[in-house]
C-alpha cells in the first residue's frame, strides 16, 4: 500500500470508527508507517482508534509516537487504557513516558500497576535524562550459568515472548551480576546436555548504567553488537541498550552538535526545537551566542578603527580586511569539523599523543592551502586592483598566516572543549569565525605596518 492509498484508508476508518478495519491494517502496515499516516488526524480522532486495538498490538503501536505526540494522546485516553499502555509497553519507553508525567498523574498511575511493572518503571526512571541508565531496557533473556542447553531453551522459549530481543542471551548468577554473553545460535546448536558456563563468552562488552548514553551507542557501534548489557554500581546487570535505541541516540547526538555547530546550543537545557520550542527558549539561547559574537565583532572593529592613519595613506587595504580574516574561519571551521568527526567515531581521544598528530597532520595541509589561496589572492589582487608590490605582499602572506593559523586553531578548539568538559561543536564554527576575525585583523595590519610603515614616517616628516 503506498503512502497517499494508506493515508485516505486511515482517514475513511477514522470517519467510519470501522474497529475491524483498523485492527486488519494494523496487522499489515509496519508500526512506524501507520503513525506517520495517523499524523494526519486530530489527537482525539487518533486516540480513538488506537482504542480499537488489543493492548499488546496498542501500546505497541504507542511506543512508536514521538513523546510529544504520546503526551497528548494520553491525556485523551481513559484510566484504564492508560494503566494497560504501561503494563504493555516496552521498559524503556514507559520509563521515559513515566519521567514525562506531572506529580498528580503518577501518583494516580502507579496504585493501579502490577508490582512487577511499578517496580521496574521507578528502577528506570531513577537514572538521569542522558545517562545509559535512561536508555536501558530491562525486557532480556537471562540464563544461570548452572543451567544446560536444554534447561536454557526451555527457559527461553517461555520468557522470549516478552522480551525485545532474544538473540544474545545473559548469564547472571544469583547475585544478578553478569558472568558472560551466549548467542541463540550458539545455544541451539550445542549439545542438550552442555553446561551453559561451557559455552557462554567471558567478559562481555558492557557499560555502566551513570556512563552517557553515547559512550553506549559508541560501544554498540564499535563492536558491532545487537545489545549492550548496562550494570549498576553493585555490578548487577539492571537491562541493555539495543542497537535501535543506539541508532537514536547517535540520530539525536548529531541533530545536537549540528545545533551547537550552528551556535544554537540551550547550555544546561534540552536543544532548540524550530517547532516546539517556545519564543522565550528561542530567543534566550540564541541572543546569548549572538551576543558573544558581537563583543569580538565589537573587539575587531575597535582595533580596525585604530588603523585609521594607515588605511587613509593606503585606501586599497580596507579592501582586502573581509577575504582574509573569513579566510582564517573557513579553514577553522573546515578543520574543526574534521576532528569533531574524527572524535565522534572514537579515533582521536583526549591525549597528547592525538593533538600532536593532528597538529603534524594538520599543519603541512592547512600551509599547503595557504599558500594556494594566498597565491591566487595575489594574483587576482593585480590584474583587479593593480596595486603595488608591497600591497601584494601584505595581502599575500596575511591570507597564508591566517589560513594556517585558523586549520591550527580550528584543529586544536575540540580537544580544548573536551578538557574543559563541554561538547567540541560549542567551540566551533561561529567562534573560530570571531576568533580568526580578531586574529586576522591583527595579522594583516601586523604586517601592514612591517611593509608601509615608512609611508607613515614620510608623511609625518
Amino acid at each position: 500500500m503506498n503512502r497517499e492509498d494508506l493515508l485516505f484508508s486511515v482517514r475513511t476508518l477514522s470517519h467510519s470508527l470501522d474497529a475491524a478495519g483498523f485492527i486488519n491494517l494494523a496487522k499489515y502496515i509496519h508500526p512506524s508507517d501507520l503513525v506517520e499516516a495517523l499524523d494526519v488526524l486530530n489527537t482525539k480522532d487518533t486516540a480513538s482508534l488506537l482504542l480499537t486495538l488489543a493492548p499488546l498490538a496498542r501500546a505497541e503501536l504507542f511506543a512508536h509516537f514521538p513523546g510529544k505526540r504520546q503526551d497528548a494522546l494520553l491525556r485523551a485516553m481513559p484510566r484504564e487504557a492508560v494503566v494497560m499502555l504501561f503494563e504493555h509497553m516496552p521498559s524503556d519507553d514507559r520509563a521515559d513516558l513515566y519521567n514525562r508525567l506531572g506529580e498528580e498523574a503518577k501518583q494516580k498511575l502507579l496504585p493501579a500497576l502490577a508490582k512487577v511493572e511499578r517496580d521496574d518503571i521507578l528502577n528506570l526512571a531513577a537514572y538521569p535524562e542522558g545517562t545509559a541508565g535512561s536508555a536501558t531496557t530491562s525486557d532480556y533473556v537471562h540464563v544461570s550459568p548452572d543451567m544446560t542447553v536444554a534447561e536454557a531453551l526451555a527457559h527461553v522459549r517461555a520468557t522470549a515472548p516478552d522480551k525485545e530481543t532474544i538473540y544474545s542471551i545473559y548469564v547472571l548468577d544469583q547475585d544478578h551480576r553478569l558472568n558472560g554473553t551466549v548467542s541463540l545460535r550458539d545455544l541451539v546448536l550445542a549439545d542438550a546436555s552442555t553446561s551453559i558456563g561451557a559455552i557462554m563468552r567471558r567478559d562481555p562488552v558492557f557499560a555502566r548504567a551513570q556512563w552517557p548514553r553515547e559512550q553506549a551507542a559508541e560501544l554498540i557501534r564499535h563492536y558491532d553488537l545487537l545489545a549492550l548489557p548496562v550494570t549498576n554500581g553493585g555490578e548487577r546487570m539492571i537491562g541493555i541498550v539495543t542497537v535501535d535505541d543506539a541508532m537514536d541516540i547517535e540520530k539525536q547526538q548529531d541533530a545536537t552538535q549540528l545545533a551547537r555547530f550552528g551556535g544554537t546550543a540551550n547550555l544546561g537545557g534540552p536543544d532548540l526545537d524550530v517547532i516546539a520550542s517556545s519564543f522565550k527558549q528561542m530567543f534566550t539561547v540564541r541572543v546569548f551566542w549572538l551576543v558573544i559574537l558581537t563583543i569580538f565583532g565589537i573587539l575587531t572593529s575597535t582595533f580596525v578603527a585604530a588603523q585609521e592613519e594607515i588605511l587613509t595613506q593606503v585606501i586599497v587595504l580596507a579592501a582586502f580586511i573581509a577575504p582574509i580574516v573569513d579566510m582564517g574561519g573557513n579553514t577553522g571551521s573546515q578543520s574543526a569539523t574534521l576532528v569533531i568527526r574524527a572524535m565522534a567515531l572514537g579515533e582521536l581521544k583526549l591525549k597528547w599523543s592525538d593533538v600532536g598528530f593532528i597538529i603534524k597532520r594538520e599543519l603541512p595541509v592547512a600551509a599547503a592551502l595557504g599558500v594556494v589561496v594566498a597565491v591566487v589572492e595575489v594574483v587576482l589582487a593585480y590584474f583587479a586592483k593593480g596595486v603595488g608590490f608591497d600591497v601584494l605582499m601584505v595581502v599575500g602572506l596575511s591570507m597564508l598566516v591566517c589560513t594556517v593559523l585558523g586549520g591550527i586553531i580550528g584543529a586544536l578548539l575540540p580537544f580544548l572543549a573536551r578538557r574543559i568538559g563541554t561538547d567540541p561543536a560549542t567551540l566551533s564554527s561561529p567562534l573560530i569565525t570571531s576568533i580568526m576575525d580578531l586574529l586576522g585583523v591583527f595579522i594583516y595590519f601586523g604586517f601592514a605596518y612591517a611593509f608601509l610603515g615608512d609611508l607613515l614616517t614620510q608623511t609625518s616628516v
